[in-house]
């Protein structure tokens, strides 16, 4: 039965991707991807399946669910002002669903008004977002030599506790190679060490099955999104050069770029018969959503998931800029961390918020029936990297 319905999701897709030929043309005309008109954005959080998916996996109502796509839109499009107008006094921003608006922390009270007036809320805080960051980047230069110790899952800044959270699996505090690294990460800056990781991560890749959306040598993995004459994936999904091979294993193009580990991302391109949309799957859970653009949604924002193995699930954005050490030693910096759950097979795969891609799936821990958390590489880094241009509705 689950072989069926896969067979039926996927020539839904064959048949969009012709359409996407008939497209191609008019996308490249499209605005910017960070400038998807209002009226287009609002449509699109208004979409009843969306709306379905966030109240189940958020345990909120519709409607609240219907408000907070409103609200985390209109907060992601007052972010880029709101940081100007905070200029070196920036400490961050999220967005709360309490108040439902974008909240800016901000060293400086003078600051403060001026942020104000863009129409966001503020929080007076101790450190700057320059001084944390570097606490940051100092504790990576800590892991130069080698990697972390297995029991250290990561480290990043959290944004609302205003400090740099170091983090650890649960139980490993008394490991003598966790203390050492705790002890010398605490001279760094203002750190917190927290124990909030069952296990340690892993990327989520996986052996071939069948059905697969795109697999290369052994490993399946999944599309992130469509960038003109390719798309986005996780780096460690394949190596530049390696081949790349359809769901239905015709031959769909090569890796171009690879980034692995240090970064997690890559870009295949497409031929061989293949086309390139602006969609991601809704594997049935909500329809396929069309993608308009890449703003960056911001913390505390709900993000959904799309990947071939578990499907569509959703959460919201956790921090940003994380670092991650992953089983094996490999560290990836400048990760997007979230609640959405995943597992082996979902990397490479879509995140996206409304109807703006956030970035693809690199690794985490947990599953899709206990829950976890997950990190993303950002696609608006991918995109820069390697000079790709989204390809939006």
């Amino acid at each position: 039965m689950r072989r069926a319905t896969a067979l039926r999701l996927r020539v839904c897709t064959s048949a969009l991707l012709v359409l996407g030929v008939l497209g191609a043309t008019e996308a490249s005309a499209d605005p910017a991807p960070d400038s998807a008109p209002d009226a287009t954005r609002e449509a699109a959080a208004a979409a009843p399946a969306l709306v379905d998916a966030l109240a189940r996996d958020l345990g909120i109502g519709e409607d609240e669910a219907r408000t907070r796509l409103a609200q985390e839109a209109e907060a992601a499009e007052a972010q880029p002002a709101a940081r100007d107008a905070a200029g070196d006094a920036f400490a961050g921003a999220w967005f709360d669903p309490a108040a439902g608006s974008l909240v800016v922390a901000v060293t400086d009270p003078a600051a403060a008004g001026e942020v104000r007036e863009t129409g966001a809320e503020t929080r007076l805080v101790a450190h700057s977002a320059a001084e944390l960051d570097a606490t940051a980047e100092a504790i990576a230069d800590l892991a130069e030599g080698g990697a972390p110790p297995e029991g250290v899952v990561g480290w990043g800044v959290d944004t609302r506790a205003n400090t740099v959270t170091l983090d650890i699996v649960r139980g490993t505090a008394g490991d003598a190679e966790v203390a050492a690294f705790v002890a010398d990460a605490r001279r760094a800056g203002p750190v917190e060490v927290r124990e909030r990781a069952d296990a340690a991560p892993a990327p989520f890749a996986a052996g071939v099955v069948g059905g697969d959306p795109y697999r290369t040598g052994n490993v399946r993995c999944s599309i992130g999104f469509s960038v003109h004459g390719g798309f986005v994936t996780a780096g460690h999904c394949g190596q530049p050069g390696a081949a790349v091979y359809g769901w239905d294993g015709s031959l769909m193009g090569r890796f171009e770029g690879s980034s692995w580990p240090g970064n997690d991302y890559g870009w295949v391109s497409v031929g061989h018969g293949w086309w390139t949309v602006p969609v991601v799957l809704g594997w049935g859970t909500v329809s396929d959503a069309l993608v308009r653009g890449s703003a960056e949604a911001p913390i505390g924002a709900s993000v959904c998931r799309s990947g071939s193995t578990t499907g569509w699930h959703c959460g919201t954005v956790l921090g940003k800029n994380e670092t991650v050490n992953y089983v094996g030693g490999e560290v990836v910096h400048g990760l997007t961390r979230t609640s959405v759950c995943a597992q082996p097979g979902d990397s490479g795969g879509s995140y996206i918020s409304g109807d703006q891609a956030q970035g693809v799936t690199s690794g985490g821990w947990g599953n899709c029936s206990s829950g976890g958390q997950t990190w993303h590489q950002p696609v608006n880094e991918i995109l820069s990297a390697y000079g790709l241009r989204l390809h939006t509705a």
